[in-house]
């Protein structure tokens, strides 16, 4: 068991990535998940997806520490990670792209979020989406549809638009 929560790894990272503001609060997930899930697989019901339940546990822990730090009035971590380049130009601009789309994951209400991660981070399917969140596949499709229409909208802002 242990052999199939190490190998799920990569993909958890993912999806707690898209979770999270920055990647170091996405790896900080990602460890709470595993730890967790280390220390509570006897609570995993063999003939269930051991990925739909750490994907699950993920997303509570995740809310668990939203809630906590909107009591302790915590603020954002803010990421200054540059995509690898040669040309110090396309650095600036892929880091301004990347930080523009972190930007927008962010203000996304977290039922949009979430899927997003699921579904264009991860690339699990609309269904395995819907069966991971228990919610109908309706649902996924346009919670997905408006997460991506907001995220265009924020990206394509232009610098002198004020904020709606």
């Amino acid at each position: 068991m242990r052999a199939r929560i190490v190998a799920f790894i990569p993909r958890l990272r993912r999806f707690c990535g898209g979770l999270s503001e920055s990647r170091h609060q996405g790896d900080d997930l990602m460890q709470a998940t595993v730890e967790r899930a280390l220390s509570r697989i006897d609570q995993w019901q063999p003939g269930t997806s051991l990925e739909s339940w750490m994907y699950r546990m993920a997303r509570n822990i995740r809310i668990d520490r939203a809630r906590a730090d909107r009591v302790r009035g915590a603020g954002a971590d803010v990421s200054t990670d540059v995509l690898p380049s040669d040309d110090v130009l396309a650095r600036l601009e892929a880091r301004s792209d990347l930080d523009a789309v972190r930007a927008a994951m962010a203000l996304l209400p977290e039922e949009q979020r979430e899927l997003m991660a699921l579904v264009v981070i991860d690339g699990q399917s609309y269904k395995d989406a819907a069966d991971i969140l228990e919610i109908p596949i309706g649902t996924v499709m346009s919670r997905i549809a408006r997460a991506r229409r907001s995220i265009a909208q924020h990206v394509n802002r232009r610098p002198w638009e004020a904020d709606a």
